[in-house]
């Protein structure tokens, strides 16, 4: 089987990376730090075929993606993971770069990806795809304007890719995890450690494995099963009442 991976070079998708390469598949690992790709090359060895790519950029997507080697068309599973928060500001006073940058990555890029491989999979009626949205999708939080708005696309394009694609065999999944300490708060905080460690403490968080052993399920199931959505949380996050301002 070959997989696909956005976002490969740290997180979620390194984790899936080791995964997927420990029980036998091939992976096609993409990100845009060459370093990081070369470094998974070197610990993975043939069943890892590195591909340094921007999922922001169109061009760049298709371009990458036609001139894999032929040995490696045969896409079986896409995994949109790539995906990004940046600060939490209300939106009165957020940057704009940031939401362009959100919705460049968390929509366009996974939309950049879908529509290139999944013709292929289309054609030979097999394949699936998941895609990572988040908890934030469904439930808003102060901050989480743009970021969650993204989401809550990429939950609707899941369901909407399996109205598309009833009558073939490919199966399509949202993934949408809680609180998981990976670098991602550090991104969203430009790189402050102290304000990211700060969202974790006290609680023990999913870890970057969690969710790899949960796509892992996912690929695993029988043909004929299909797991629209699967939400996943620590045991310490919950959900929150309707806020309400008194004067």
């Amino acid at each position: 089987m070959i997989i696909f991976i956005t976002g490969a070079t740290a997180g979620f998708g390194a984790a899936m990376v080791k995964r997927f390469i420990n029980n036998g598949h091939k992976v096609i690992a993409t990100g845009r730090r060459m370093d990081r790709l070369e470094k998974l090359k070197a610990d993975y060895g043939a069943n890892l075929f590195p591909l340094q790519l921007d999922i922001q950029d169109r061009g760049n997507v298709a371009t990458a993606i036609d001139n894999l080697p032929d040995e490696w068309k045969n896409i079986d599973v896409l995994i949109n993971n790539a995906g990004l928060a940046l600060g939490i500001n209300p939106a009165q006073s957020a940057s704009i770069e940031d939401w362009d940058t959100m919705v460049q990555t968390n929509i366009n890029g996974l939309l950049y990806c879908t529509q290139k491989i999944l013709p292929s999979m289309v054609k030979k009626n097999s394949g699936q795809i998941i895609n990572l949205g988040s908890v934030a999708g469904e439930f808003p939080y102060a901050g989480g304007n743009v970021y969650g708005a993204t989401k809550a696309f990429v939950h609707q394009f899941s369901m909407n890719l399996r109205v598309d694609l009833l009558g073939t065999k490919i199966r399509v999944t949202n993934v949408e995890p809680g609180m998981c300490q990976t670098e991602f708060s550090e991104v969203r905080f430009l790189g402050d450690k102290k304000k990211a460690d700060a969202v974790y403490k006290g609680i023990h968080a999913l870890s970057a494995d969690d969710i790899a052993e949960t796509i892992e399920w996912i690929v695993s199931r029988p043909a004929h099963v299909n797991v629209n959505n699967i939400s996943v949380m620590p045991v310490q996050q919950a959900f929150g009442g309707f806020a309400v301002h008194r004067d």
